[in-house]
């Protein structure tokens, strides 16, 4: 995959995954930030210009449907791609209500994630549409 000229942001309370986030991301020649929480994130100022977020929704703290919210009252339009343990209609539902751009269940298929992530980035759908599964399509 081309190199993209943009940036995703990982939120995630669990060192492990943000490491093999930003792994598979750098591996696709993506540039990654990596935050411990929701407050992290937004206490610096971040630029939605071809740009995405992977979000886990259960953390300490704020959530990810808490970001989701937040970037809406910001008035800030940046793609999110929300990640989660849990994985029922309520939660897909909310996180699509709330504009997620995609929904994974943990763990997740490397390839799928990263279409959905050029797909937010590029603005272009990817061939394969895995990404979209999430949501029981």
């Amino acid at each position: 995959m081309a190199s993209l000229q943009g940036t995703v942001y990982v939120i995630d309370d669990d060192d492990s995954v943000r490491k093999a986030f930003e792994r598979l991301l750098r591996s696709a020649n993506i540039k990654v930030e990596t935050f411990s929480g929701v407050d992290e994130f937004l206490d610096e100022k971040r630029h939605g210009d071809n740009a995405c977020v992977i979000v886990d929704l259960r953390m300490p703290g704020a959530t990810g449907f808490d970001l989701q919210r937040e970037l809406t009252s910001q008035g800030i339009r940046m793609p999110v791609i929300v990640i989660s343990a849990s994985d029922d209609a309520q939660t897909r539902e909310q996180a699509r209500r709330l504009g997620a751009t995609a929904f994974f269940r943990k763990p997740i298929d490397d390839q799928a994630l990263l279409d959905a992530v050029w797909w937010a980035i590029s603005g272009t759908k990817p061939e394969n549409e895995q990404y979209s599964k999430g949501y029981g399509e």
